[in-house]
């Protein structure tokens, strides 16, 4: 069974996304960004394969259900999709736990950081303390700065649009140095 997971800022905020694409699996809304911090997502789309015995059979791996974005991106959906319906009718392998682990990418202790201060921050914003929230959003930002989960997900927390200027100027300053956004895993 597939089970989507919005990482925004509210209900409220996915709900429309949700709508329009009328899935026939259960979606959620995490606003904790709890499973970002479980499964060490740093962008979105990010799909990560669990076996019916809770295992991961294919870590975090770019995902996209369309190819809307494949202008910006240079990922076609089919690729991931291909892949997912041979593991799903039984006619391809998973990988083994050992290509998983080799794969996997694990959370350095400045992610780990970076994700407190990213709760911290988003806390402190609830509460209505924004000058003490900016701190810690953009040390979160610092120390993680390949994590957009997090530099992305503070932008609608400080009120700036999640897909306007200042997230194509943050993208576009991370590409430009030669960085890669999204980084599929080989087939």
């Amino acid at each position: 069974m597939a089970i989507a997971v919005a990482l925004d800022r509210s209900a409220e905020d996915a709900r429309p996304w949700i709508e329009a694409a009328k899935p026939t699996h259960p979606s959620l809304i995490d606003v904790e960004h709890r499973v970002a911090d479980l499964y060490n997502m740093v962008n979105v789309p990010t799909a990560v394969w669990i076996d019916e015995e809770g295992r991961i059979v294919r870590p975090n791996d770019v995902a996209f259900g369309t190819d809307t974005f494949r202008h910006i991106t240079g990922i076609e959906a089919a690729r991931h999709l291909g892949l997912l319906r041979a593991w799903v009718r039984g006619e391809a392998p998973v990988m083994g736990a050992r290509e998983v682990r080799q794969l996997q990418a694990m959370p350095s202790p400045e992610d780990q950081q970076a994700r407190a201060e990213f709760g911290l921050g988003r806390w402190l914003a609830e509460r209505g303390r924004a000058a003490a929230a900016e701190r810690h959003f953009v040390r979160a930002g610092e120390l993680a700065p390949h994590d957009f989960t997090i530099r992305r997900g503070t932008m609608p927390i400080r009120g700036i649009d999640p897909m306007g200027p200042g997230f194509r100027a943050m993208l576009q300053e991370w590409v430009g140095a030669g960085k890669a956004y999204y980084r599929p895993l080989p087939d």
